[in-house]
């Protein structure tokens, strides 16, 4: 893999910071606005459970960021970690530079290393850094005191989990702009029954619009749990 792999993968992708839906996490979506502006903080560290929509917002500010005419770097250190720390070498030259569960790194000291040094590299380029992390920086198992201490720059931000009407109403939303209809009491269901991963909601949302749409079946409660019960 090169280093531009990690950039062509983030082009591709569709996610926008628009279609998150941020419950009480409003202040994130300010922040990462602020951050593609010369005022803005220069690093962000997000954290949240998995299925809180760390990669999205990730995906999302770097979409914001090439419309804007930036050409910025996305790297998926969950991907990264049977790979060369080398490919981190030269990424400095990008404008903004997330990289997604970057704690997947920590307790590597090759990968802690190049860490440190694409970090410095960076802050003397002036790129933008954004970081997710399942935890803070201080308690994600990185090794380095260094690397911890300048991870813990800038500005950590927790995400909050959304609550059930909240995850209803995401529900939703991806369905219409799908051009789907899910009826409110069918968004419950899938709430109260399914995972509460946005990531895994979305690709379940994909999966009904698919099904739905072969059968010519609207979405009831008894469609959507024979759905859920069936592979795929």
């Amino acid at each position: 893999m090169s280093c531009q792999l990690p950039l062509g993968l983030e082009l591709h992708s569709p996610t926008r910071l628009d279609d998150y839906l941020a419950g009480d996490n409003r202040q994130v979506l300010r922040l990462l606005q602020q951050q593609l502006t010369p005022a803005g903080e220069a690093q962000l560290y997000i954290t949240g459970t998995a299925g809180s929509g760390r990669t999205h917002l990730l995906l999302g500010q770097c979409n914001r960021a090439r419309e804007q005419g930036w050409h910025p770097a996305y790297l998926p250190c969950a991907e990264m970690t049977g790979l060369s720390p080398a490919m981190l070498e030269g990424l400095e030259q990008y404008p903004l530079i997330a990289m997604d569960d970057v704690d997947r790194l920590a307790g590597d000291m090759a990968w802690e290393t190049a860490l440190f040094g694409l970090f410095n590299r960076a802050r003397d380029h002036g790129c933008r850094l954004l970081f997710s992390a399942a935890s803070a920086a201080p308690q994600a198992g990185f090794q380095l005191p260094d690397l911890r201490s300048r991870l813990a720059w800038g500005i950590t931000y927790r995400l909050r989990p959304l609550d059930d009407t909240q995850l209803q109403q995401l529900l939703i939303r991806l369905a219409a702009r799908r051009g789907l209809e899910i009826p409110k009491e069918v968004a419950r269901y899938l709430v109260e029954r399914h995972s509460r991963d946005i990531g895994r909601l979305t690709r379940l949302i994909e999966r009904l619009d698919r099904d739905s749409l072969a059968e010519q079946r609207r979405l009831t409660i008894p469609f959507v749990r024979s759905r859920l019960n069936t592979p795929g």
